[in-house]
């Protein structure tokens, strides 16, 4: 029996089918494959440039365009107070102590942004204890009491105080204070700031000529 020339070409596609199934059944496998792994292959992240400390600062550094880096970290990764241009941030002072790659940010600079998150009306106040000493054994975070002795005991009767309760430390002055930046270098000496309540920065103000003024680490 004789096949038509049309009849015979479904005929010679099965038979080719069959000599190369396993081939084709991988190539059909593999372009699923293929589709696969595109379809679960996630879209690049997008990043942000964010400045960071190129080395380890100490609290109280005069920031130099040496001491900051460039980086980059995901959209969704860049802290809140983040800076992208180190311009923004040379000439200032560190509050705080930063590890090399951190981001240095506005609650890291001694100014405005040290009260960030701080309930509304609060203000930052200079203090300068009488206990020099004292200044050595804070850092900022710390939350200390406040109070203030006057009298000697002898012509006037002692008293003491309390002017700030639980107040939290974000400054003091450190070793590296040079003359530039927030302060100099004797009008620093020795210097805390602390976030106090517009009532206990009224108090503060006038503390230092009114008696001694101590502080004391609570918590």
């Amino acid at each position: 029996m004789q096949h038509s020339p049309r009849a015979a070409i479904p005929l010679l596609a099965r038979r080719l089918v069959r000599r190369h199934y396993r081939l084709i059944a991988a190539a059909l496998l593999c372009a699923a494959a293929g589709l696969t792994v595109h379809e679960l292959t996630p879209a690049p992240l997008e990043t942000v440039p964010v400045v960071t400390a190129a080395a380890d600062l100490p609290a109280g550094t005069i920031l130099a365009d040496s001491d900051l880096v460039t980086g980059s970290l995901p959209a969704s990764a860049v802290p809140s107070g983040s800076t992208a241009s180190v311009h923004d941030l040379a000439g200032k002072r560190l509050a705080t102590a930063l590890r090399a790659g951190s981001p240095v940010l506005d609650t890291s600079i001694v100014g405005p942004g040290l009260l960030a998150g701080s309930p509304p009306g609060t203000v930052a106040v200079p203090v300068r204890p009488a206990d020099q000493s004292t200044v050595q054994l804070l850092s900022p975070g710390q939350r200390v009491d406040i109070v203030l002795s006057t009298g000697n005991g002898y012509e006037e009767p002692a008293a003491s105080e309390v002017l700030a309760n639980d107040v939290p430390v974000l400054w003091k002055a450190g070793s590296t204070a040079d003359g530039s930046g927030l302060l100099g270098r004797q009008e620093s000496e020795g210097l805390v700031v602390v976030a106090a309540s517009p009532t206990e920065a009224t108090a503060l103000a006038s503390a230092s000529s009114r008696g001694k003024v101590f502080l004391v680490l609570v918590g």
